[in-house]
């Protein structure tokens, strides 16, 4: 059977990453989002409300993919409404194509949340993992959207008899605009504010961050694991971690970001400062960047979302991930983290994002 490939969220620091990939690859590719890409000639968009069942059953009624890769989300007020709404829009999608009879996997993506709770009690005391984080860590006694969105997955499948695959990634890096998650876009506009205002790139996180050892998640590497996971008979039914397969300390990469940019790296003082209070000031400024170098988003919040880098980089432990499941059953990709920090600001530089 060909493969065909349903990319829900293909708009996203993920999907848009996915979606070219799959392409490359020469998958018939239907990149589903609110308002989806229509510059790649070889991607096939279709827009639509994932909340809306009549509307998705509409954009998808002529659509019967033999993959699917959810790699999208919505944020809400409460943890309780994450639920309700994130779970929800899994629902709605399997719903909407269980009928075809079509489906052969679908993947999720998720994150280490799943590990570290909900953003209402992001690593808090008390709910300290021990790391490296494992996939066979047992769920927290806590609501998680995480959880939720996994049931919806392992209910449909049993119904349709699909196969499937979790994917948490820790920090995604990649190239995105109007996406809530994006450190590696977030940190690269506060630089270039600090260079052109002369300001000094002020740490914003916890001690243990800075001192401690780290990961994150090249978004293309996150794509080739997804496509991996989905055509790969011992990757079926399984959770994976996926990590570039390195470590760093942000003491040293955070200086070198810096040097990156030239401009004056502050780190750790004795206290946090929030990302989100340091820019709180900016969106002016970003405009007249965006103006005096013809940049193609001259809205701060389209480039940046600092209260997400904040939740990041505020934990009060080490966080990282262990690949030896992936390793094990044959995933063998490896991405160097400072390539993927500095590929990423000549992409943004080239696409005209930052100066």
């Amino acid at each position: 059977m060909d493969k065909i490939a349903l990319v829900v969220g293909s708009s996203g620091i993920i999907g848009s990453n996915l979606t070219a990939q799959l392409v490359s690859l020469g998958w018939e590719t239907y990149g589903l989002a609110r308002n989806p890409n229509t510059e790649d000639s070889g991607l096939r968009p279709i827009a639509a409300d994932l909340l809306d069942l009549e509307n998705l059953k509409l954009a998808l009624k002529e659509v019967r993919p033999t993959h699917v890769y959810i790699t999208t989300w919505m944020r809400n007020g409460t943890e309780k409404e994450n639920i309700r709404v994130n779970g929800l829009m899994v629902r709605n999608i399997l719903d909407t194509l269980s009928p075809k009879g079509s489906v052969k996997h679908v993947a999720l993506v998720t994150g280490l949340k799943h590990y570290l709770g909900p953003f209402e009690a992001y690593a808090k005391e008390g709910f300290f993992p021990e790391t490296p984080l494992r996939e066979e860590h047992p769920r927290l006694d806590l609501e998680n959207f995480y959880y939720a969105q996994e049931d919806e997955v392992y209910a449909a499948a049993k119904r349709d008899g699909f196969t499937w695959s979790i994917h948490r990634p820790h920090t995604v890096i990649g190239k995105v605009v109007g996406n809530a998650m994006n450190m590696g876009t977030t940190l690269a506009v506060y630089a270039s504010i600090c260079k052109e205002e002369e300001r000094p790139f002020i740490w914003p996180g916890s001690a243990a961050q800075w001192n401690g050892l780290s990961d994150v998640t090249d978004a293309r590497l996150l794509a080739e694991h997804l496509i991996w996971a989905s055509t790969t008979d011992a990757a079926r039914n399984e959770a994976f971690n996926v990590v570039n397969g390195d470590v760093f300390r942000w003491s040293r990469l955070w200086k070198r970001i810096a040097a990156y940019f030239d401009i004056e790296a502050v780190g750790y003082g004795n206290q946090i400062e929030p990302l989100q209070r340091e820019m709180a000031n900016d969106a002016a400024t970003w405009n007249t960047i965006a103006d005096k170098y013809k940049l193609k988003e001259n809205m701060l919040s389209r480039v940046a979302t600092a209260w997400h880098t904040d939740l990041d980089l505020g934990r009060p432990i080490e966080v990282m991930t262990n690949m030896s499941k992936s390793r094990k059953l044959g995933f063998l990709v490896y991405q160097d983290t400072e390539d993927t920090f500095y590929e990423l600001f000549e992409q943004l530089k080239q696409a005209k994002l930052i100066p």
